[in-house]
């Protein structure tokens, strides 16, 4: 029987919806619209660089224009409304997806405990106890707070005295939480004083098959169609193999079906999804036109080749590239309009002189820069100019550039 095919734009389109990317961007941002938002996603990353704002704030802000970054932290360090933990990175997840957390705690625990003594982290174990206590008896730390007189390693990202690493390592196996962070760094306390006792760890057995049944559907539900290793790598805690297996099983059982989805280039690409994936294509949104700044980190382009296969966006974050071999830019932002991802642009916030200044502006290969883009993209910079606080926004001489 040949399998139901979905053309490029009919996949975009549920792509982005399930993104939360197809409608036009408005609604409430704070308290229990924020939360809704986040588990529509699944998570939110975060990441520390700040070339205009956080990616997290970016994340939100390119959903919901009303939001401020003071919302998030209402939420995580107020409301207890979410957790922080890995998925493929660190992020911020729903609080009543904790209790599936407790798989991750435990792999992370046999995988980081291998892997740490050969990062010249040796004598962290030693500082479990150590660690605990002091928190016990003075509360909530940050890594500043703990061995003081410690040495550190010889430098690079795993330069952490051995108190840190413990903190690290305690946190993600599960029996320290982080309650919050002043600026960017982690504040850590037991876990037992921030989540619900019901919710801890040890409370009751760690069911695995239940927690890898979850993990993939809720990892299916926020992609639309993927394939069994997508699957693993939403979450990043169900292995390739477990994905693969519960895919098959689901097959089995008439839950899931393949089927094939158009890529940009007509390429057809098989694919799982629900057997009910497009009843409801009528009351898909339509993308609007409207141009959207998306972060380097946003959830519809985690997966590079992904993006790639779907829009014909190639794309590559360059922060970690020597300047003089970039291709574009240290920390570029990919352009969003309608259902097309059309350019990246260069740009910083010089809060000094309150200036959101524009470097270079670059077009995809089969965009068409027009003035109406100008203005759409004006409009668009102006938003997040007001966003990141500052006044103005200003172009370099020849900032909008040819394709490469």
């Amino acid at each position: 029987m040949a399998l139901r095919q979905l053309d490029n734009r009919t996949a975009r389109a549920i792509f982005m919806d399930r993104h939360a990317l197809a409608e036009p961007p408005a609604g409430r941002s704070k308290g229990a619209d924020l939360l809704e938002l986040i588990q529509r996603l699944g998570f939110v990353q975060l990441d520390s660089i700040n070339t205009v704002a956080r990616a997290h704030d970016m994340i939100l802000f390119s959903r919901r224009p009303s939001y401020r970054s003071g919302n998030l932290k209402r939420l995580y360090e107020r409301d207890r409304a979410l957790f922080e933990h890995w998925t493929h990175d660190a992020a911020v997840i729903p609080m009543e997806y904790y209790r599936h957390w407790h798989l991750r705690f435990l792999r992370d625990a046999d995988l980081l405990k291998s892997r740490w003594k050969n990062w010249r982290r040796d004598g962290f174990e030693q500082q479990f106890e150590t660690v605990l206590t002091h928190i016990r008896d003075h509360g909530a730390v940050s890594s500043s707070d703990v061995g003081k007189d410690e040495k550190k390693g010889s430098g690079g990202w795993w330069d952490w005295h051995p108190s840190k690493t413990a903190l690290e390592f305690l946190w993600r196996s599960g029996a320290l939480t982080v309650v919050g962070r002043d600026g960017f760094q982690k504040r850590y306390d037991l876990t037992e004083r921030v989540i619900e006792t019901h919710l801890c760890p040890g409370q009751h057995p760690c069911d695995a098959e239940a927690t890898v049944d979850w993990l993939c559907n809720a990892a299916l539900d926020r992609l639309g169609f993927a394939t069994s290793g997508e699957i693993a790598a939403f979450w990043d805690t169900v292995s390739p193999a477990e994905a693969k297996d519960w895919c098959a099983k689901a097959l089995q059982s008439g839950v899931l079906e393949e089927i094939e989805i158009a890529c940009v280039d007509g390429r057809m690409r098989k694919l799982f999804a629900r057997p009910d994936l497009t009843d409801d294509l009528a009351d898909l949104p339509r993308p609007t036109g409207r141009m959207r700044v998306l972060s380097p980190f946003d959830p519809m382009l985690r997966d590079r080749n992904r993006a790639e296969r779907l829009f014909g966006f190639h794309y590559r974050i360059e922060v970690f590239v020597p300047e003089a071999k970039r291709t574009y830019g240290y920390y570029v932002f990919p352009l969003l309009e309608g259902d097309k991802l059309i350019g990246r642009i260069d740009m910083k916030a010089h809060r000094d002189a309150g200036e959101l200044r524009v470097r270079a502006l670059w077009p995809e290969r089969t965009i068409r820069w027009s003035d109406a883009r100008t203005g759409r993209l004006e409009a668009e910079l102006d938003r997040v100019r007001r966003f990141a606080g500052l006044d103005l926004v200003s172009f370099a001489q020849d900032w909008l550039k040819k394709p490469k």
